[in-house]
């Protein structure tokens, strides 16, 4: 496990893709579960216990892979003493969450597909889209999982049919991009033995997958503390609001003032979440696409 002080939630929080996502649950007994397909198949991951003595327990044909992929899920493979705060709302962010790691999970595919839908759209849409397609065409998760679902393989993503797609609301373009991926997957998860930044550019070699869901998809499968978020919608606005008191930024803003933390972009990103409130709007929040109806 990491050495030092651990939050296990705020850690791992950036996996669970919404509070209705199927493959990931905190029970109330604090346990954190975790469903995966991994390169050796279908399984879930039960962490329980305090930061000092956590325990893991797994199930399934992958289960010894989660288990030893456990420390990195931690941030273990993580080194928080590179970072050196250099503004003052950062530097508070940083003594209040000591316990913030960058968590690793080595499954490239399984972290991009959910990133892939979350492109161009409102994340009440991605969320909702992810859950609808695990309970469709997912699998149970091995073991005791409270109803928990493991993401489709290889083949039943390709079976996926056009309405389910369109019924989840996701379009022709982002459905298109997850086929290609998946046509390839085996080639992406080799992508977790490469270091982060070539990673990504290998990522972004794939039509319909540019620097955004790179970024999105190698801050987990990687633990990348360098891969900044370019071309969000809201995540300048946040920066630039957090930092200057600007109500409107761009990314070219948002990379000048993360420029005193090279090689640690995404860390420093996270801190400033954590500590800031988001800008205050002027418009209307942006509406979700209406669903789609079939006969």
């Amino acid at each position: 496990m990491p050495d030092g002080p651990l939050d296990v939630m705020l850690t791992v929080s950036p996996l669970r893709r919404g509070g209705g996502d199927p493959s990931f649950r905190v029970t109330p007994d604090g346990a954190v579960w975790r469903a995966s397909r991994t390169p050796q198949g279908p399984a879930t991951l039960r962490i329980t216990g305090s930061p000092a003595a956590l325990e893991g327990h797994a199930w399934g044909p992958g289960a010894q892979w989660l288990l030893d992929a456990m420390p990195g899920l931690l941030g273990a493979d993580d080194d928080p003493s590179a970072f050196v705060p250099r503004h003052r709302l950062v530097h508070a962010a940083h003594r209040r969450h000591p316990g913030l790691r960058l968590t690793r999970t080595g499954l490239v595919l399984e972290a991009l597909i959910p990133s892939i839908l979350e492109q161009k759209v409102t994340t009440t849409e991605a969320y909702r889209a992810w859950r609808l397609l695990l309970f469709q065409h997912g699998e149970p998760a091995p073991g005791p999982a409270p109803r928990m679902r493991v993401m489709p393989d290889v083949r039943g993503w390709a079976l996926v049919p056009s309405w389910d797609w369109h019924c989840a609301g996701v379009d022709d373009k982002r459905a298109s991009t997850v086929m290609r991926a998946v046509r390839v997957g085996a080639r992406l998860d080799a992508l977790a033995a490469m270091d982060a930044v070539e990673a990504a550019r290998r990522l972004q070699t794939l039509p319909g997958i540019g620097p955004w869901t790179a970024a999105e998809t190698v801050q987990r499968s990687h633990g990348a503390p360098d891969a900044v978020t370019v071309g969000d919608l809201h995540l300048p606005h946040r920066i630039g609001y957090a930092l200057t008191g600007a109500r409107r930024s761009d990314d070219a803003t948002m990379l000048g003032l993360l420029a005193p933390y090279p090689g640690q972009r995404h860390r420093a990103t996270r801190l400033i979440c954590l500590q800031s409130a988001a800008p205050p709007r002027r418009g209307p929040r942006l509406a979700p696409n209406p669903p789609t109806r079939h006969a």
